[in-house]
């Protein structure tokens, strides 16, 4: 009686249950996917459903971004800093015009040493316009820089323009004054030999002037042969000053003073000319210069043709 009761609840659940039991469709459709999965494998398209999975690229694995420190964010910028530019630097010639009052050349220089340029040359003169003044200015570097050095002096209170010369068409001069010594190489090393003399230490051993006469002067010259020596070297410095365009403006016992007037370029050829003469002092003004104007012509003239250009004579009949 005991077992009956138990499963009496049992045989209810059960009953209770419904139980799916697949009919004949079903059976038949899920054996035919069967063949189809079978057949599509075997196929040839099952080459072209490997390849495209084989050549599906994984996924990429998520990392989370760096949290930087600002001394490991500095030394990555500076590390990251790309190399200066190796651009080859060239002379610019820069025109400022400024207001005619103190401090005000200070300030351009300050700007320029500050960017660390060396200037060749500086030039300050006024105008023919009051209160105005012109500063030639020739430094050595690149194009950018001398750019960006440019604009911060336009932005200057005092300028008023700052012009870049370096490739417009421009007259350019400079003013040489040397001394040159007239008595010949022989007496310029007498004076070199002196200066040594004087700052020679006690460790140091100078030749003597006896020496140095031995060496390089002639024995037994005339005063005569001395003075006309003298003057050949004050014409040969006169010729040569004059195929520069200079002159001869002093000329004293033993030295003349020369000028010349003209570009930078060959007053350094015309002193490493002179050199072996002897030049005592020199001064150099530094370079000015001035744009050329363009020529215009007129309209008529542009107009005006030959008439060979105007008539083909091969086109023409013969006769």
């Amino acid at each position: 009686m005991a077992s009956r009761r138990l499963l009496a609840p049992m045989a209810q659940l059960a009953s209770a249950v419904p139980v799916a039991v697949p009919s004949m469709p079903a059976m038949r459709s899920s054996a035919a996917a069967a063949a189809v999965t079978r057949r599509w494998q075997s196929s040839s398209t099952s080459a072209i459903a490997y390849k495209a999975l084989r050549r599906r690229s994984a996924p990429l694995p998520l990392a989370d971004p760096p949290s930087w420190t600002p001394e490991a964010a500095v030394s990555n910028i500076l590390y990251e800093m790309p190399s200066p530019t190796s651009a080859p630097s060239k002379r610019h010639i820069l025109n400022c015009l400024v207001q005619n009052e103190p401090g005000v050349l200070s300030r351009v220089s300050g700007i320029l040493a500050a960017r660390g340029f060396n200037i060749d040359s500086l030039v300050v003169c006024s105008t023919e316009v009051e209160d105005l003044s012109r500063m030639t200015i020739v430094l050595t570097g690149q194009d950018g820089v001398v750019e960006q050095a440019r604009r911060q002096l336009e932005d200057l209170v005092p300028v008023w323009a700052v012009l870049d010369y370096t490739n417009a068409p421009l007259i350019q001069r400079e003013l040489l004054l040397a001394k040159i010594n007239t008595l010949g190489p022989e007496f310029f090393e007498e004076l070199l030999a002196h200066h040594r003399e004087l700052v020679a230490t006690d460790g140091d051993e100078a030749p003597s002037l006896e020496q140095i006469s031995k060496d390089f002067h002639p024995s037994k010259l005339a005063p005569s042969e001395a003075l006309r020596q003298k003057h050949r070297h004050l014409r040969d410095i006169t010729y040569m000053a004059h195929q520069f365009g200079g002159k001869v403006l002093d000329i004293s016992t033993n030295s003349c003073i020369v000028e010349i007037s003209a570009k930078d370029s060959r007053i350094d050829t015309f002193l490493k000319l002179i050199a072996p003469f002897g030049i005592l002092e020199s001064a150099r003004t530094g370079m000015t210069v001035l744009t050329r104007s363009p020529l215009y012509e007129s309209e008529n003239e542009n107009m005006v043709k030959e008439a060979d250009e105007v008539v083909d004579i091969s086109q023409l009949p013969p006769g």
